[in-house]
């Protein structure tokens, strides 16, 4: 007899998301359509972890229940007819509704062409047995468990298994997924799984730079993204990326000093620039490129190594604050953090993070405006004035409006007389 979650499922979902849960799967019965909660969610209701953007599979027509579901609620309703998918988006959390399918893939790494199917067509096509579960949201068995593929049984067990020996031929994404299932959640790698894994590895050549940017991207949003990394490059999926990549002690170590010594900062920016921080420019061009990074952070990975090369010259303990601030201001922020963490010397280092703390963030007083007040002609001399008031603000030489008004009738002055 099937094992029935409905209890355990009450406890788990919010008060508001649980009522939705219930509310669609009456209207799917009215229609007679098969209503299931599917996915990640299921696998987090047992794992005990939070996820309440819920993955639902209609087998029948879901985006007419979903505009079902939006005329009675104050749901924002969008579309997708061509995949046969909808989305609802409430305060707090959101719906995904999706026609049940099945997939074929013309090649390796190539999108898969869909069409209508049952849930065992949908529950195969996807990527894991732990993510390949399902609960009926149909009221007369709300709760009951659908698991094909002993998913749960994994869960229990801590393993990652695809589905059938293809999987990772069909879609080479998979693979850095695999890791990331299995690092996030202290799981291994099932042992054929895992050799599956090695032999497919260069299936990543058959994937878009886009798709494995996105990929790449999701792991440097995890919690830990270093035992990824490291765990990538064991299982020499790291260097189909670009072979000078590393997952190496140097990298885990930097990545932990991120998380400690920076609060308001992007994570996966900076993660970014420490993972090509000992790739030449060349290399750098190269990973750039596969990967179609877009304009910011390709900017931030060329502008880390070019700092890089500029550390030694601001290991100079005599520089000024101006000095800092005018080799710095044009680096991205990404770019002078990952610097600061990664240099050898402790006098860059320190001018470095004297930059992100406080020399960024000196402006003058006065304004192009002002000065004309006081008299400076509209011109060039405008812009000098204030890079000079800059300059010496910077320096610890002006510390109001007064001391920097006096500074330019001073000027003035000399240039009059």
């Amino acid at each position: 007899m099937p094992e029935n979650l409905s209890s355990q499922l009450e406890r788990y979902l919010p008060p508001p998301v649980l009522a939705l849960a219930k509310i669609a799967g009456k209207e799917a019965s009215e229609v007679g359509q098969e209503l299931y909660l599917v996915g990640g969610v299921v696998r987090d209701l047992f794992l005990g972890r939070a996820n309440f953007d819920l993955d639902i599979v209609v087998e029948g027509d879901a985006i007419s229940l979903a505009q079902r579901l939006a005329k009675d609620s104050q749901a924002k309703l969008t579309v997708h007819s061509r995949f046969g998918t909808a989305k609802l988006n409430y305060p707090g959390f959101s719906l995904d509704l999706a026609t049940a399918r099945r997939e074929s893939y013309s090649r390796p790494g190539a999108l898969p062409a869909v069409q209508p199917g049952s849930l065992t067509d949908d529950l195969i096509r996807r990527d894991f047995s732990i993510n390949a579960m399902a609960l009926y949201l149909n009221p007369q068995r709300f709760g009951e468990l659908v698991d094909l593929y002993h998913g749960k049984d994994d869960l229990d067990n801590r393993l990652i298994r695809i589905l059938h020996p293809n999987s990772f031929i069909d879609d080479g994404t998979r693979i850095p997924r695999a890791i990331r299932y299995e690092q996030r959640l202290g799981f291994k790698l099932e042992a054929e799984t895992e050799k599956l894994l090695r032999r497919d590895v260069s299936m990543f050549d058959t994937i878009s730079g886009d798709r494995i940017r996105h990929e790449l991207e999701l792991i440097l949003k995890e919690d830990k993204p270093e035992l990824v990394l490291r765990r990538a490059e064991g299982l020499g999926v790291l260097r189909q990326l670009h072979p000078s990549l590393k997952g190496n002690g140097w990298l885990s170590q930097k990545f932990k000093q991120a998380r400690q010594s920076h609060k308001r900062i992007s994570f996966p920016s900076l993660y970014l620039c420490f993972l090509i921080y000992n790739l030449t420019d060349k290399e750098n061009e190269e990973f750039t490129s596969r990967l179609n990074f877009p304009k910011n952070s390709a900017q931030a990975m060329r502008h880390t190594l070019q700092l890089k090369a500029q550390l030694p010259s601001l290991a100079n303990p005599q520089l000024k604050p101006s000095d800092i601030y005018q080799s710095l201001h044009s680096y991205a922020t990404p770019a002078i953090q990952s610097n600061a963490l990664a240099s050898e010397s402790p006098i860059a280092s320190q001018h470095l993070r004297l930059y992100m703390t406080k020399l960024r963030y000196v402006k003058t007083l006065l304004s192009g405006e002002d000065l004309k007040s006081m008299g400076i002609p509209t011109g060039p001399q405008i812009g000098e004035i204030l890079d000079a008031l800059h300059k010496a603000k910077l320096n610890g030489e002006l510390k109001t409006r007064r001391d920097e008004e006096k500074l330019v009738h001073s000027w003035h002055q000399k240039q009059s007389g």
